[in-house]
């Protein structure tokens, strides 16, 4: 199961702290939406931007984030190695 978690309201004149948690949320435009594993320490981040989000359980999983700090040439030859 996960968490749908969708950024309905704008977070310009918000605290650091909540602009920082609707990041770490992977949230960054209005009406992005993500699906995040359901634990304790999302919700806990969900409950404290709570007017500026929506949150439902989904049977849905969260799907793992692709490492897009690799470089070009890394993630080529990641995929060489798991093909050859």
């Amino acid at each position: 199961m996960g968490l749908k978690v969708k950024l309905v309201k704008s977070y310009a004149g918000a605290s650091e702290r909540q602009r920082r948690t609707v990041q770490g949320l992977g949230l960054k435009k209005l009406g992005d939406e993500r699906i995040l594993t359901d634990t304790a320490a999302v919700r806990g981040m969900v409950f404290h931007v709570r007017h500026l989000v929506i949150s439902e359980v989904v049977l849905e999983e969260a799907k793992p984030r692709e490492r897009w700090w690799k470089g070009k040439r890394v993630r080529e030859a990641a995929e060489q190695g798991q093909k050859g």
